[in-house]
């Protein structure tokens, strides 16, 4: 038995940072049912880098963040919609949704008109800026909240910034924080019988992931400074160039910049009064790489990687991402698992990376096809063949 086994949690999310939250519940073993409008529903159905997958409405974009859930199609704008979702509202645990914070109070299916018929109900609301405040209705996109979190602005060097981050980092820590507070507030209806509302914002989110350079500016009034692929913490700490391409080292304790030193045949740097002490080695971090990489340059980046790490000091290549997703470590670990998807074949796709020793999380389902579902929810809740054909011909479902 999966640790959520029995939950079951309407998922009424699009694109990424619901999706995300809800993914890690499904892998848990929660029944997700997606809530998806019956015209195209996820907007990620169309997204991705393959256009047959996107016409499909099975975009590599939703394949990546759906396995383990089911499907179901619904017009929540019309009156047998809303009734519907009441009837599956009932039966949940949980409901989450990433719309602008008055679009289900409008609808009339907000946390407020759920309680009354679901007492025990956990309802998540994620979007970019919460659910009150001066932003509150403004829409928002991953790459906005990081232009507005400060994110963009301490990345890249002094020639290259702002510079966002290369994947929505706002959008997914919004679904790790929301996947977070759901299962808190689960456990806590499970000690005390009380539902709740959780309020997550993508803007909150992504604060504490800057939590050392939010705080050197904030407690010890040091604001960023551009520094490209170096370490602020450390020096030697970033990207070193080597004979065939570049290299990562991180030498954050003096034993470990003593090992460097003594790696690269450079034992006087040790007692050099520029480079003796962290706080000057970090002043002098531009004196001191081309010394370091003119020994580097002599030979290639497995090299240095297997001779540092036997001293002790954390190196390692520069992977492109093709070969970081087929290293060896990732296929020990089942960082994903193949899954079989109709019409498009076998499929890698994100196990639960956290690993459990009684109660692992893994794919065991495809992402559902719109609608795949719809059938035998409606079923469940009492709803017959002709009825079904019904909704279907007045585009309910």
């Amino acid at each position: 038995m999966n640790i959520l086994s029995g939950v079951r949690v309407l998922d009424l999310t699009n694109v990424l940072s619901g999706p995300f939250a809800t993914l890690h519940l499904a892998l848990l073993g929660a029944e997700v049912i997606k809530i998806e409008n019956p015209a195209d529903g996820d907007l990620a159905r169309k997204l991705g880098s393959v256009p047959k997958y996107n016409q499909m409405l099975m975009g590599t974009s939703f394949l990546a963040q759906n396995a383990n859930k089911k499907s179901i199609t619904l017009n929540l704008k019309s009156p047998a919609g809303k009734e519907i979702f009441r009837k599956l509202a009932a039966t949940a645990d949980v409901v989450v949704e990433n719309f602008r914070p008055d679009v289900m109070k409008r609808l009339g299916l907000g946390y407020d008109d759920l309680k009354v018929i679901n007492p025990r109900l956990v309802y998540c609301a994620i979007s970019g800026f919460g659910q009150t405040g001066p932003d509150a209705l403004k829409p928002a996109y991953d790459q906005i909240i990081q232009g507005l979190s400060g994110e963009m602005a301490i990345n890249g060097d002094e020639r290259l910034h702002p510079l966002r981050a290369g994947f929505p980092v706002c959008d997914t820590v919004g679904g790790l924080n929301a996947a977070f507070a759901m299962m808190a507030a689960v456990y806590h209806r499970e000690r005390t019988g009380e539902g709740q509302f959780i309020d997550v914002a993508l803007l909150d989110s992504i604060m504490p992931l800057m939590g050392w350079v939010v705080a050197n500016l904030m407690i010890g009034k040091q604001p960023p400074v551009l520094m490209g692929n170096d370490n602020f913490t450390a020096a030697p700490s970033g990207v070193f160039r080597t004979k065939d391409g570049f290299i990562n080292i991180a030498a954050n304790k003096q034993e470990q910049w003593e090992s460097v030193a003594d790696v690269l045949d450079l034992p006087l740097l040790k007692s050099d009064p520029r480079f003796h002490e962290r706080d000057t080695r970090k002043k002098n971090r531009k004196i001191l790489t081309p010394l370091l990489e003119e020994k580097l340059m002599g030979r290639e980046t497995a090299f240095w990687v297997e001779e540092l790490n036997a001293h002790d000091v954390p190196a390692g290549a520069i992977l492109t991402l093709d070969a970081a997703v087929s290293q060896e470590q990732i296929r020990h670990r089942k960082t994903f698992n193949t899954v079989a998807v109709e019409g498009i074949g076998e499929l890698p796709l994100f196990n639960l990376t956290a690993k459990f020793s009684r109660t692992p999380g893994e794919v065991t389902s495809p992402p559902p096809t719109l609608g795949q579902h719809t059938g035998v929810l409606l079923r469940e809740l009492g709803y017959g063949d002709e009825e079904i054909a019904t909704l279907r011909s007045d585009r309910i479902i």
